[in-house]
């Protein structure tokens, strides 16, 4: 059994009445996609959605009933965005597609949170979570998720042909969430590769807006690599090669770096050579002065006893080496996280 104990917005006044709303009328309320995802993680939630075995008119009775604001959506596919307190949450009806045409599915209701989890994209973007913070885990994602690996919901090539936007999604996903280090999903790859041409039915702002989010990962390069190599960066950015991202990440970053490993001092002095050298200007030194007072959260006794000797160090040169990758960003609680994987 797997709880959520500290996510912030599983506790939230909002969340709670949602879900006592739902279930002391006799419907499940399940929390479901990245929020609980997120919460796994160590990391904060943006939006929250609910899925319930309700029908979209029976939440909003109820909503109505308690003098609860809720808007219908998108009630054709079963989704009530019910607002308490200023924070949206929406609301939809357990589903099932009983047919797709590449972007957009036709939908049924279903009473099954097994056929709602199997129409989604990523196994772990199937994980539910109750009230309690119990997660529900229908599909076996949150050992890819704990392991990284971004994978499809069943067939690889069937979720693509469902909607070929998947494709992008699948390289972001990649980006934020995959283990460099550990590869990316073969089935995924080919079913990509597969469906490129079905990218022609998908909207240039939907690409573009998918392709930003994948550059605002810490590091996109390897996924952008992947990209390269099955074709899908050409079809979308006919032309473009992704092979100087790397560099352009580590250069991005190297300032930072330097300043955390060397001191502003020795860094700025580093940094000076660079420039005469490479004949460009010298890099802000803000950077390098964030990157001194950067301090890394792992220390060898959080580690200990599992870990010791040679284990213990190459273990902690690995979790500093992917915080510093992360820009600092990474939580000593995603660092951790993270351990258990090495």
């Amino acid at each position: 059994m797997t709880l959520i104990h500290d996510a912030s917005w599983l506790k939230s006044p909002a969340a709670q009445t949602v879900a006592k709303l739902l279930e002391e009328n006799g419907f499940q309320a399940l929390f479901v996609g990245g929020s609980v995802r997120n919460a796994l993680l160590g990391l904060p939630a943006s939006d929250l959605d609910m899925a319930t075995d309700a029908r979209p008119e029976q939440v909003l009775a109820l909503t109505a009933d308690h003098g609860i604001k809720a808007v219908p959506t998108g009630i054709d596919h079963g989704t009530v965005t019910v607002v308490i307190h200023g924070i949206p949450i929406e609301v939809t009806t357990f589903r099932k597609d009983v047919h797709t045409d590449g972007r957009h599915a036709q939908v049924v209701f279903s009473k099954n949170v097994l056929e709602d989890a199997a129409r989604r994209d990523f196994t772990m973007n199937a994980l539910y979570c109750d009230a309690r913070g119990l997660v529900v885990d229908p599909l076996e994602g949150l050992a890819d998720l704990l392991a990284r690996r971004v994978r499809f919901v069943g067939t690889a090539s069937d979720r693509v042909a469902e909607d070929f936007l998947r494709i992008l999604r699948f390289f972001r996903f990649q980006a934020w969430y995959g283990d460099p280090e550990g590869g990316i999903d073969a089935d995924a790859l080919a079913a990509c590769a597969q469906g490129i041409s079905g990218l022609e039915l998908v909207s240039h702002e939907r690409i573009g807006a998918e392709v930003y989010k994948l550059l605002a990962a810490p590091d996109p390069a390897p996924a952008v690599a992947a990209m390269s190599a099955c074709g899908v960066l050409n079809a979308i950015l006919p032309g473009s090669d992704g092979t100087g991202l790397a560099r352009l990440v580590h250069l991005e970053n190297a300032p930072a770096e330097l300043g955390y490993r060397l001191g502003v001092a020795e860094a700025t002095c580093a940094l000076l050579v660079r420039a005469v050298w490479l004949e460009q200007p010298l890099p802000d030194q803000i950077e390098v002065r964030r990157g001194a007072s950067a301090d890394f959260p792992i220390r060898a006794a959080d580690l200990m006893p599992e870990l010791t000797g040679p284990a213990l160090g190459k273990a902690l040169k690995h979790l500093e080496c992917d915080w510093i990758a992360s820009d600092f960003r990474l939580s000593r609680t995603q660092l951790l996280g993270r351990a258990h994987d090495l």
